[in-house]
């Protein structure tokens, strides 16, 4: 303070006075509210920014356009009286952000960056929230003062800028059980038939970070699968760490059957493919190999022009004739070296439309055992709402349980992407423990290799906006897990599956010493990202 100056802060108290007792409030204002307007001072008001001020405007029409575009969805999916009310705010969200997704936003993002607010990019739990609090920012900052009281120009608090958040942390705790301290994506392991008969190998599985074991009902019967559960909870029980079971019934796998020739004969480019409906295998002039199939459906449902797929992919081929019983495919895409026919390989007709249903005999023969041992149930092939009905209704025979079974939905086929949104307001009416499986085996394999990174993101946006938990799935440290050695890319690819919920292995020679490594970089990655937000810890690695 300059020591020949008045000291301002004595000099306020001696002259604005505490009013007495009873006095009127307009008797004595206090000096912020005496203070002259800029224009009786003066001063010239603050003009508003042009820039700004078209920003907030065009802000404004989006919102505008999200509340009228996402009514009719929300009138068909949200209404329900059968939701529970935060199910419900689930859904709006969601609402809300199939409808912002409509729009081109790379323009507007752009000019809001430049002019240093939020770019929308990371709206996915908290569309309306977002909008708003953007545009109570511009509102300030454009001086456009007179627009603060709008719909919208309420700055949203934190608790509502963030219950999304809050909502898939519940869901995914509810569903798969709580996150570890260390990290908030848990790790699930696919058990191997030896499982049943060695309880150390789920001892050591546990030991090292698995939080969740799935059980595929595709193998093995009954009593192997009540084992596995049985040893896993006591491995939980015995290291006191919670241990979850999921298990994954098989629904109507399309699978090779007999094939010819037995040995030797591999697949090349230009070669012919038969596939025979009923009856046996056989070989003619022309035709290089042939299989049976497991569902005979698939071949009289077939086109001429159809793709068919085999083995995740390692062949691909187009429908070039039609007979009674069979369909010969010409080669068009395989390995280098050629690929080997084989019995009891996926094939997968991203073309045709096979109208089976989800839900096999065997499948509802194996719900009791399901709601008698496991937590969660893995349904294969959902692809329409109406399928989580009729798993409901299957369910309505099985045995009471004293707490509910949550339900992954296994999101493997085009038309379970396009209806995922659908699918999802349809479980929530059940008030189940709700999660999302991207089975990226069979997914790259309908929809193509090409697409399955941009699909898995969509995937991942659609269920954040419903804050519905993720399971990451399919050839994750694939390496690591069959030979003890991790490639490069699939490192990169484990981690970047931190943003979902929780990450799944498959069963393989190594794979406790992938759910140790795994352990430990998912650990890593929640220092530097949650969702697809980056967390800009202080980084050392390149400091002195």
């Amino acid at each position: 303070m300059d020591e020949t100056g008045p000291d301002r802060s004595s000099s306020r108290k001696a002259v604005d006075p505490v009013a007495p007792a009873g006095e009127t409030a307009t008797a004595k204002k206090p000096a912020a509210r005496r203070r002259r307007s800029p224009q009786k001072a003066g001063l010239a008001a603050p003009k508003a920014d042009p820039v700004l001020q078209a920003l907030l405007e065009e802000v404004q029409a989006l919102r505008e356009a999200v509340l009228a575009e996402a009514e009719p969805w929300l009138e068909a999916h949200a209404a329900s009286p059968l939701l529970k009310a935060e199910d419900r705010t689930r859904l709006r969200n969601l609402g809300h952000y199939l409808s912002l997704r409509r729009h081109d936003l790379r323009p507007l993002q752009r000019r809001l960056m430049a002019a240093g607010f939020s770019s929308l990019g990371r709206a996915e739990s908290r569309v309306l929230p977002t909008i708003d609090a953007v545009l109570a920012s511009l509102a300030a900052a454009s001086a456009a003062q007179s627009t603060l009281a709008a719909p919208g120009m309420i700055r949203p608090s934190e608790a509502q800028f963030f219950e999304g958040e809050m909502l898939l942390d519940q869901g995914a705790a509810r569903l798969l059980g709580p996150a570890p301290a260390h990290r908030r994506c848990r790790i699930m392991v696919t058990l191997p038939a030896q499982a049943a008969d060695d309880p150390d190998l789920l001892l050591d599985l546990v030991r090292r970070g698995t939080n969740i074991v799935r059980i595929n009902c595709a193998h093995d019967d009954r009593a192997a699968w009540m084992s596995m559960a049985a040893h896993a909870r006591a491995a939980g029980q015995a290291l006191d760490v919670p241990v979850s079971v999921l298990m994954d019934i098989a629904g109507p796998k399309i699978r090779t059957g007999a094939v010819v020739p037995e040995k030797k004969g591999r697949l090349q480019v230009g070669d012919l493919l038969r596939l025979v409906a009923e009856g046996d295998a056989w070989l003619d002039e022309g035709i290089t190999a042939c299989a049976c199939v497991s569902v005979p459906e698939i071949v009289t449902r077939l086109k001429i022009g159809d793709r068919l797929r085999y083995d995740d992919g390692k062949l691909e081929g187009v429908v070039e004739s039609l007979a009674p019983n069979q369909a010969v495919i010409r080669v068009t895409h395989c390995k280098t070296g050629g690929a080997k026919l084989k019995p009891e390989k996926g094939l997968n007709l991203p073309d045709t439309l096979l109208g089976l249903s989800p839900l096999t005999p065997k499948d509802e023969e194996d719900l009791a055992t399901v709601v008698e041992c496991a937590d969660m149930l893995g349904y294969s092939f959902v692809s329409r709402a109406d399928d989580i009905d009729l798993l409901e209704d299957a369910l309505k025979a099985a045995p009471p349980r004293q707490t509910p079974l949550g339900l992954v939905a296994k999101i493997e086929q085009p038309e379970a992407v396009r209806n995922l949104p659908a699918l999802i307001a349809a479980a929530l009416r059940y008030h189940r423990p709700f999660g999302v499986m991207i089975a990226r085996g069979d997914l790259a394999a309908e929809i193509g290799f090409d697409r399955t990174a941009e699909m898995q993101e969509e995937i991942l946006w659609i269920c954040e906006a419903a804050s519905v938990p993720v399971i990451w799935a399919t050839q994750v440290l694939e390496d690591l897990v069959k030979t003890g050695l991790p490639s490069r890319g699939e490192m990169t690819d484990a981690a970047m599956a931190a943003r979902a919920e929780c990450v799944m292995l498959n069963k393989g020679p190594a794979v406790t010493e992938a759910v140790a490594l795994l352990d430990h970089l998912l650990s890593r990655m929640d220092e530097h990202m949650a969702k697809k937000t980056p967390l800009l810890r202080a980084l050392q690695s390149w400091q002195d």
